[in-house]
């Protein structure tokens, strides 16, 4: 989820927390674990810095190690033995459960998102993404801040969470039974479907769905309930030659394969090099676009020139990023 829903969550978790008898009549244990649920909900996320190195090392690491068990684990010893040296008379036990609650809902409710996270680590390096739930969803970030609201003006916040996390439980309920109805459209209208990729919107009936058949590769859109196949690629593997294997070995591109399991690339020849992109086909957008990708360049030599991964909306982003980044980009 994005950082404002997380926010809104680990205060949230602080309300529901004084359902506790041992927090509900100590404020010092309280104001302790409600610290202690706003950086936890926050914590898995912290591998966000990687952002300020590079777009590769962000790609790999985001939603990786900071959101497998251990750092789950982790993160909730970490942060509560922190405030219990600053408030060492509270009760330890109350604050570490809370507090790692807060943890484990922050990546429990990451998993739901198309982006998903590697939160069965180290039992498996696998992206787990069940597709449901948009990272940024209205409902549910309006749901907390009422939530809040109401507890700022003076209702108790132990029943009021309570009864909005029960609600947020059915409407998990009900965003699963959505894609599993869009699921069974697309095996009607493609029965050799394979892999069904779903990223649902911030619109509730607008969806977008990549699909992997034997051969070809299915990029669609749910409007209104409705599947529509927009477009259609050949399923081709990265040949195997040369120019491939030194492009494997830019991290840019590395970090993309990593990442990135419903894919289309082409080759462009110049002049001076040659050019491989990369083209995530989840993020089809409004404008016709396929904003997610990877490029690399590589001259005559097979010295790679240039790279970068992320999302560009044009052309001319492209080119300068490609200018602009740290390059060469090989590992």
């Amino acid at each position: 989820m994005d950082t404002g829903t997380h926010i809104v969550m680990g205060i949230a978790l602080g309300g529901l927390a004084t359902l506790d008898p041992a927090v509900h009549q100590d404020p010092v244990l309280f104001n302790a674990v409600l610290a202690g649920t706003i950086l936890g909900s926050q914590a898995p996320d912290f591998d966000t810095v990687l952002k300020l190195r590079n777009n590769a090392s962000y790609l790999r690491n985001h939603r990786g190690i900071t959101h497998s068990i251990p750092a789950v684990i982790l993160w909730g010893l970490a942060i509560s033995l922190l405030l219990y040296v600053l408030v060492p008379e509270i009760n330890f036990l109350h604050l570490w459960l809370w507090t790692f609650g807060a943890v484990v809902l922050h990546v429990f409710v990451d998993v739901f998102n198309a982006y998903g996270t590697q939160a069965y680590r180290p039992f498996t390096r696998r992206w787990v993404a069940y597709g449901f739930i948009n990272t940024f969803d209205p409902f549910i970030f309006t749901m907390n801040a009422i939530g809040i609201v109401l507890w700022l003006i003076g209702l108790e916040p132990g029943p009021t969470f309570a009864v909005i996390y029960a609600i947020l439980v059915l409407y998990y309920v009900k965003r699963y039974l959505d894609k599993r109805r869009i699921i069974k459209q697309v095996k009607e209208k493609i029965p050799d479907a394979q892999i069904i990729a779903t990223s649902p919107t911030m619109k509730q009936a607008f969806w977008r769905v990549a699909i992997t058949a034997p051969d070809r590769f299915y990029v669609g859109k749910v409007e209104n309930w409705q599947l529509r196949i927009i477009d259609e690629f050949e399923r081709k593997p990265l040949p195997d030659n040369e120019l491939i294997e030194v492009a494997r070995e830019d991290k840019n591109i590395a970090a993309f394969l990593s990442f990135s399991p419903v894919f289309t690339w082409e080759v462009n020849m110049y002049d001076d090099f040659t050019e491989l992109r990369l083209i995530d086909l989840r993020y089809h957008n409004s404008a016709q676009h396929y904003p997610f990708k990877a490029v690399v360049q590589i001259d005559d030599n097979n010295q790679i020139m240039s790279s970068y991964t992320g999302w560009i909306f044009s052309e001319q982003k492209l080119q300068r990023k490609l200018v602009t980044d740290d390059n060469p980009s090989a590992l």
